[in-house]
Order: structure tokens, then sequence, then C-alpha cells
């Protein structure tokens, strides 16, 4: 059940492990450590091991459930796994081992939550990435809201959920796709660095160091990213990152950014 191999020794560096996992291919990247080792950067002490172990247990207490809507119950109305509405920009929300703790997190990291006990269930559930508000789904047309008790949801339930984020805008098919791993990491760090800028700004410089080092991180992403860098004081590092964003641009806007690794770089002398 555990959710890395069997066995594996895992290095002190928790940058160092996070940085090796985002490279494998995505089939192969565990979620559920890759999801701890993000909290790892935003509070210090959290024992990985001890965490998937914790996830082995909540699963081994879920034994005979065999379908996501069952699973979805007994997670979020039995276990009481809910949604942190009197403080939804805690980053503690955010981070694995809190929510399994407080039992209280964001949509992206209660989804985090059920796919990871799915899998050690073989119940097969996917993160979908609708903008605004995360969910889960299993099957064609069944989508589960895990910050609301996982009430199950069809299209017209999700389309209610998005309006409420996005109030006038219709939402598309295309918005409840699944995604891979390293988009929700992604997502998960994107989160972070909204919740932390006003929060722990050394914290903030761990989180967006981590999310650079996201594979499939967009250029734009890198882009604003590096310049959080060089608000928070890390000068050269945050042109070293432009000026490496600046490989995956063209025309004016590669211009812009490679003035402003100049611009950088000279502060940082």
């Amino acid at each position: 059940m555990s959710g890395g191999p069997g066995g594996e020794r895992r290095p002190d560096d928790p940058t160092a492990r996070f940085t090796e996992l985002v490279a494998r291919r995505e089939s192969e990247i565990p979620l559920d450590e890759a999801a701890l080792l993000v909290a790892a950067h935003v509070h210090r002490g959290v024992d990985v091991v001890a965490r998937l172990a914790q996830l082995d247990a909540l699963a081994a207490r879920a034994g005979g459930v065999a379908d996501a809507a069952t699973l979805a119950h007994r997670l979020f109305v039995d276990e009481g796994f809910t949604g942190n509405r009197s403080d939804y920009g805690d980053p503690l929300n955010s981070c694995l081992d809190a929510v399994l703790d407080r039992r209280l997190g964001l949509p992206i990291t209660l989804s985090v939550l059920m796919i990871e006990v799915g899998r050690r269930l073989g119940i097969r559930v996917r993160g979908v990435g609708m903008p605004g508000h995360f969910l889960v789904g299993a099957g064609a047309a069944e989508w589960y809201d895990p910050f609301n008790s996982g009430v199950r949801l069809d299209f017209d339930g999700c389309a209610a959920r998005f309006a409420e984020v996005h109030p006038g805008a219709s939402l598309r098919p295309r918005d409840l796709a699944p995604v891979g791993n390293l988009a929700i990491l992604e997502r998960m760090l994107g989160n972070l660095q909204t919740t932390l800028a006003e929060r722990d700004q050394a914290a903030l410089v761990r989180v967006v160091r981590l999310r650079l080092r996201i594979p499939t991180l967009a250029p734009a992403r890198r882009v604003e990213a590096a310049r959080v860098l060089g608000r928070l004081g890390q000068f050269a590092e945050a042109a070293a990152e432009l000026e490496r964003a600046t490989g995956s641009m063209r025309g004016d806007a590669a211009d812009r950014v490679a003035r402003d690794a100049i611009e950088l770089r000279a502060r940082a002398n």
C-alpha cells in the first residue's frame, strides 16, 4: 500500500528529492510523496515516510470500499475531511500533512487525498483542474467535490460550482478534462505562492524555487515566479531564471524579459 517503492531510501534534502521525482515520466511520479515534499518547504519537520504510512492506515480503515462514491462518503463524511471555509488562505490548507492532522484543506489538497487513498484501494480517480475549484473525476461524466462533503456532481452541478467562482462565465467541457500529477503539483505551488506572499516570505522563497523545478512550467509562469524572487531580493537567481525563460520566448516579449534579467544582474552586483 505504501506510496513509495518498498525499502527505498529517501535523501534528507526535500528539494533534491522533489526535483528527482518531477523529472520522471509523469505516470511514475508518486503524487502523495511529492505533495508531502511541497509541504516540507512550507514548514519544517515533515516526516514523509510516517505520513505515507498514515495514508496507508486511512486506506486500511476504508477496506471494502470499491467505488468512488463510497470512497468520497468515507473520506468526507465518515472521516470528516472538509474544506476550510473560515481561513481559506491559510498556507497549511495546501500542506498534505496538515490536512491529515486538521481534517481541513483546499479543494486540490483534499482531492490529492482522495486520489491517493483511492489508488491504494484500486479505485481509479483523476484530478480535474476546473478553473477556480479543483474536483475529482471518475468515469466519463462523474465528478466529486471534496471541499463540499465529497458531493457527487454531474455537468450541471460542476457548472454551478464554476459560476460561483466565475459569475457570468460558462463552463466548457474541456474545463473538466483530467490533469496529470505535474499540473496538480504546479497548481498547489501556485496556490502557496499566493497565500504565502503576505504571511511568510522565507517560505515563499522556498516554494517559488520549488515551483521553478517543475519541468513543464510554462514560460509565462516561469517569468512570473522569477520576478517574485527578484522582488524578494534574490536578484542573481531571478536573473538566471529569466534568462532561461527567454529560450522559449520570441519577439518583444523575449526582449523585455532579457532586459529585466540584465537589470536584476546589475542589482546583484
